[in-house]
């Protein structure tokens, strides 16, 4: 068969079958991430992607069940790659990994399609984020501040609620602006969970459209009983169309991906169908790289109004933060929020571990016009005052309370203190950045003033309740 020939024909031609891979003979220049349509023996039509070519074979993989599959199938090179039509109308839609409607409505018929599998932002276009994100989550916006164009990963394990907090933080963030007359901006989220049990996916879809986001959401979701390769298009889709909502409708996108523990275990299937030497725990040593390729299509770009805030959520596997997902993922991203079961436990909500947890671009977000001059110190000593809490904690369960000393007690009355009402909140409490700060102030209050070592003076002259209470009579 001539190569001119081989779209819009089929082949016969499956050499062999390794999982949600095939290997076709009879094609010379097949390209890479090229689109294949593979129809069953039973009728029906999956859809696929050249990952390799090369002396007449090809090596295709495979999405959608492929229950049935066999040689018998019959293959068909299209020459193009993975597209999905992008339009304003996706906002309010719900969709499967592989982007059909799961709300009953029509299919999206774009005024274009765009490539899924798309080239991150050039780094000679990319804005610095310095934009501050009120999530409504105190312990969130007061120690590890979200910023518009940033990526911040949620670190969980299995059955922490990390899917509640997201949802949370998908209703409740808005870009907070301040100089002036205050403006808020809310986001389009686009939402795409991968490997969710159903009571996952009903929950998600209750909150949202009990609360009214699902008029300003996107939605795309791969359950657990669907295809696993799935997994690794569900993704890119959900980017690609927060990249057309973000830079071309100029809208302000938070795209929230979870789980990527689950993507990554897709991508470790395909490895092992391919046959390449493992690399940490079986996965391929090219992880770093494919992740970078999701992560790294979030920020701002010169000259466009729109940005892209990212917050994926990974589980960590027997809580360990050296598990290679996590432990790229970090490389990658600008901090990262960890969860705590021992907070969990205690009843606390959202059990957010603080010692662990940063957010490396917070710095370019806060301060006077952003947030509120005090916001800083205010972080900087909680963190210090936690610090020394936790410490004054571990020292009590060796020698006990009656061992501490009188400023070691305090301290671990303030880290009680801060757990039970700084951190903890309601799951649709909406706290405000200038509540959450006089909140933090209080909790401080606890302590000596002689003990806020890394507030200035004039800070705590101006924003310590015992100053700001103080009436001066004429």
């Amino acid at each position: 068969m001539a190569e001119s020939e081989k779209y819009g024909l089929e082949l016969q031609t499956i050499r062999d079958i390794k999982g949600p891979l095939l290997v076709v003979e009879g094609i010379s220049r097949a390209r890479y991430n090229e689109l294949v349509e593979v129809t069953l023996p039973d009728g029906r039509t999956v859809l696929g992607t050249v990952l390799e070519s090369s002396k007449g074979r090809a090596l295709v993989q495979v999405f959608g069940d492929p229950q049935g599959l066999s040689r018998a199938a019959r293959i068909r090179f299209t020459g193009e790659v993975i597209k999905v039509p992008v339009s304003e109308d996706v906002i309010g839609r719900i969709f499967s990994g592989s982007f059909e409607p799961l709300d009953g409505l029509p299919k999206i018929v774009g005024d274009e399609e765009r490539e899924i599998f798309f080239s991150v932002i050039n780094p000679a276009k990319r804005l610095p984020p310095e934009e501050f994100i009120q999530t409504g989550v105190s312990v969130i916006d007061a120690l590890f501040s979200l910023v518009r164009g940033q990526k911040l990963p949620i670190f969980s394990e299995s059955g922490l609620p990390h899917n509640i907090l997201a949802a949370q933080i998908a209703r409740q963030a808005t870009i907070l602006r301040k100089g002036g007359e205050e403006a808020r901006e809310e986001f389009i989220v686009v939402f795409c969970a991968m490997g969710i049990k159903h009571e996952e996916f009903a929950y998600f879809k209750s909150e949202f459209e009990r609360t009214g986001a699902i008029n300003r959401a996107v939605l795309i979701l791969n359950l657990a009983e669907d295809p696993v390769i799935e997994r690794i298009i569900a993704p890119r889709i959900a980017l690609t169309i927060a990249e057309y909502l973000a830079f071309d409708l100029d809208y302000h996108v938070l795209v929230i991906l979870t789980d990527m523990t689950a993507y990554a275990e897709a991508v470790r299937m395909v490895a092992i169908a391919r046959e390449e030497v493992p690399a940490r725990r079986g996965y391929p040593g090219w992880l770093y790289t494919d992740l970078a390729t999701i992560y790294e299509r979030a920020g701002r770009v010169l000259g466009k109004r729109g940005s892209i805030t990212l917050m994926p959520i990974l589980t960590m596997p027997a809580g360990d933060i050296t598990h290679p997902v996590p432990d790229l993922s970090g490389y990658i991203t600008e901090g990262q929020i960890i969860l705590s079961k021992e907070l969990y436990a205690k009843g606390i909500y959202p059990p957010v571990d603080v010692p662990p947890s940063l957010s490396r671009l917070m710095k370019s977000g806060i301060g006077p016009g952003k947030t509120r001059e005090d916001h800083k110190y205010v972080a900087d000593e909680l963190y210090r005052a936690y610090s020394e809490g936790l410490r004054a904690r571990d020292l009590a369960r060796i020698v006990g309370t009656v061992g501490l000393s009188e400023r070691e007690r305090k301290y671990l009355e303030f880290a009680e203190l801060f757990e039970r009402k700084f951190i903890s909140q309601g799951v649709y409490e909406n706290r405000p950045i200038d509540y959450t700060l006089d909140l933090a102030w209080e909790v401080l209050s606890i302590l000596p003033e002689d003990e806020l070592i890394r507030i200035p003076e004039h800070v705590k002259k101006k924003w310590h309740p015992k100053y700001r209470k103080r009436v001066v009579v004429a």
